[in-house]
Formats: C-alpha cells, sequence, structure tokens
C-alpha cells in the first residue's frame, strides 16, 4: 500500500491507492483542515509537495483555479481533496487546524 507522511508532524500512514491525501489525514486525526468539505471550494487543505509528486493524481483545471487564490503557492502546491495518492508521498501541511 502507499504512504503518506506528512509534515510537520513526521506521522506516516497506509494509503488506498486512488485515495486522496485528504481522506487519508481524516482517517487517521491528522489535522488538514477542510472548510468546503473536500469539495475544492477553497484552499484549507493546500498543502506542500515534499517528495512524491510523480506518485499524485495530475493536477486538473478546477484544482488550478482555486491555488491561484491560496497564499504561498509553489510549484509542489496541491490540494489535499484532489491529490490522489497512487505511491510513497511526503506532504506539508500549510494551514494547521486543530481538530475537525
Amino acid at each position: 500500500m502507499p504512504k503518506v507522511t506528512f509534515l510537520p508532524m513526521n506521522e506516516t500512514y497506509e494509503a488506498k491507492d486512488g485515495q486522496s491525501v485528504l481522506d487519508v489525514a481524516i482517517e487517521n486525526d491528522v489535522p488538514l483542515q477542510h472548510a468546503c468539505g473536500g469539495f475544492c471550494a477553497c484552499t484549507t487543505c493546500h498543502i506542500h509537495v515534499k517528495s512524491g509528486l510523480n506518485s499524485l493524481s495530475p493536477i486538473e483545471e478546477d484544482e488550478e483555479e482555486r491555488l491561484d487564490r491560496a497564499t504561498s503557492i509553489t510549484l509542489q502546491s496541491r490540494l489535499g481533496c484532489r491529490a490522489y495518492v497512487h505511491g510513497d508521498v511526503v506532504v506539508e501541511i500549510q494551514n494547521i487546524g486543530h481538530g475537525h
């Protein structure tokens, strides 16, 4: 199974192939915010992919448009709700939240 490592906590969890980074976070109580409920309507689940960018699904137009409105964007920026895992990946959470 693919593994997702969340920074800055440095916690690693198994993911099902095709599962979103956000869903992996929710299942494991990782504090990745998701104000819109994972519908690509906000940027609270913004992550920076530190390694394994090619292990994620390609970025789609709706995600790119949403990211244009986020802060601290890099070429490794993704939205956790739209980044689907197909291999090992390390991501850094940009908006550390508390609880769900």
